[in-house]
């Protein structure tokens, strides 16, 4: 069975570190193949097939990314086509996924797909696929991320790895990568945060001032992944710290999109994160440079006096796209993979159930949960809201609490006591008969986990759950990335569901642009 077959790449974790690390040497067999003219080996990896149709639809312009995916195309004789979507009813209020359904009724195996839309891709392939099954087409496309808004550039993110294994002399063992530039906007610093656990032993160095720092949430996923992580404001200050690290990863700052402010800064951000001669006797002669390429014509953070100099590894990265897409293609089509064995997965931890039944301590003292309020004969308490909060938080989440829950319209109240550790606590009760299921416990765990659930009849405490923040939260029609420009948003109006998975560190991360909620940030009532 080979496993890369119709397997899409909508970020890099899609393929595991194990699936990499066999595409790499693919890759190396192609470029020393092509480099040494041995058509035989090439034969291996080219479909020759031209009905194999590849389609790019780019609704963001990229040169370099299209006809590098356009010559690999060409590479494997294969059926390309492109969607001009100048004059497409795309760019008229057409719904993304009429457009790709359509398209896959045309018997076309692989988009490629470039967009400002955060995590287009990912919902595409999973509407394709449902398409294909209702109209009985014998498969679903697969699709190519070529760079999705500010969330990720995986293609980009497989060349700059083979890239650094080169510098590597082929070894995994481990890195040490500075990040210079637009962290911020930059979606292909962003693909690292999980791309570089390719190598056993990662440190990172994150170069950029404050305005251009690296989201927290790609931070905290580095952190997450086992990185060893470091900051600086400037190259300046960089180069005087200890342990600097032999590769240097530039990008191109976008200071365009961040407004006046920014602009009336852009000498001053730009100089923090551009190489200047007065810094080649500080570094180590052997260091590598990166970029993504393009660079800007007149604020290039790697000037054109280093094209010359040994430092200058970014030409080779941008040739290497043009192998690591032949070879991706090679997989997807199911040309390349056949003698993959994949490794066992192992296990996973069950986790804890996030809704624990616990038995009542001690139901004759139900009366404490409100504090002096008359105590309930029948209904409702939830306890522990937002415990260590202030007050007004308290007070705040409690709203939230209550309208998630539907609660808003029963009769009872909302309390806050302080507990003997002296912090504040949330509580709500609601008299009467509520029907509590399986489902308003979920909501209930992923709006206030952490909390407990009481539920009362006649004066007694007849079952007691404690809840945990589940591992996903999902199929709820009040549900919503707080994200503009990511897929499932409502701005976008493609009627997404949202989803979220729980991050290690207690967040909910966006199913679809991997955005960090916290677990007050996912309802539509609580903005």
């Amino acid at each position: 069975m080979n496993v890369f077959k119709g397997k899409s790449l909508n970020v890099i974790s899609d393929y595991s570190i194990d699936e990499r690390r066999y595409f790499f040497r693919k890759v190396k067999e192609l470029k020393d193949a092509i480099i040494s003219s041995d058509e035989k080996k090439l034969d291996e990896f080219r479909i020759n097939d031209p009905d194999f149709g590849i389609y790019e639809v780019f609704l963001e312009n990229s040169t370099r990314t299209r006809e590098s995916f356009r010559n690999a195309a060409k590479f494997h004789h294969a059926k390309v086509s492109e969607l001009l979507t100048e004059n497409s009813s795309i760019n008229k209020g057409e719904s993304f996924a009429d457009t790709f359904n359509m398209l896959t009724g045309y018997e076309n195996s692989i988009f490629i797909v470039r967009s400002t839309v955060e995590g287009l891709t990912k919902w595409l392939s999973e509407e394709t696929k449902e398409y294909a099954s209702r109209n009985g087409l014998k498969y679903a496309p697969s699709f190519i991320n070529a760079g999705d808004g500010k969330h990720e550039h995986p293609t980009q993110e497989l060349l700059d790895e083979f890239t650094f294994l080169e510098d590597n002399d082929m070894s995994f063992d481990s890195i040490h990568v500075a990040l210079v530039g637009d962290l911020f906007h930059g979606r292909t610093v962003h693909s690292k945060a999980d791309g570089l656990m390719l190598f056993d032993r990662v440190k990172v160095d994150l170069v950029a001032p404050d305005e251009l720092a690296m989201p927290e949430n790609y931070v905290e996923k580095m952190k997450e992944n086992g990185f060893e992580v470091r900051s600086f404001k400037s190259i300046e200050e960089y180069i005087k710290s200890d342990d600097v690290a032999n590769k240097w990863y530039f990008t191109r700052p976008q200071l365009e999109r961040m407004g006046d402010k920014i602009l009336q800064k852009a000498p001053l951000l730009r100089g923090a994160i551009t190489f200047k001669k007065e810094f080649l006797p500080l570094i180590d002669p052997n260091t590598k440079f990166y970029h993504p390429l393009p660079r800007h014509k007149e604020f290039p953070t790697i000037p054109s006096f280093l094209d010359s100099t040994p430092f200058n590894a970014w030409e080779r990265q941008a040739i290497n796209g043009y192998y690591c897409r032949i070879v991706l293609i090679s997989l997807i089509s199911g040309k390349v993979g056949e003698d993959y064995v994949p490794k066992e997965r192992e296990e996973e931890k069950s986790e804890k159930d996030y809704i624990v039944q616990v038995k009542p301590e001690n139901t004759s003292k139900h009366s404490n949960y409100s504090e002096g309020v008359r105590p309930i004969k029948e209904g409702i308490v939830i306890d522990h809201i937002d415990k260590g909060e202030n007050p007004a938080e308290i007070r705040k989440h409690m709203a939230l609490v209550s309208s998630v829950l539907k609660l808003d319209d029963e009769r009872g109240g909302e309390w806050i006591s302080k507990g003997q550790d002296g912090r504040y606590k949330g509580i709500i009760f609601r008299p009467g008969y509520i029907d509590i299921d399986r489902k308003s416990l979920k909501r209930l765990a992923a709006v206030a986990p952490g909390s407990t659930l009481n539920i009362i009849q006649d004066g007694n405490v007849i079952y007691k759950y404690r809840t945990h923040m589940p591992p996903r939260i999902y199929n709820f029609d009040d549900l919503e990335c707080k994200n503009e420009n990511c897929i499932s948003n409502a701005k976008n109006k493609e009627g997404i569901p949202s989803m979220f998975y729980k991050t290690k560190d207690g967040h909910f991360s966006c199913a679809y642009c991997s955005t960090f909620h916290s677990f007050k940030e996912i309802w539509k009532k609580g903005k």
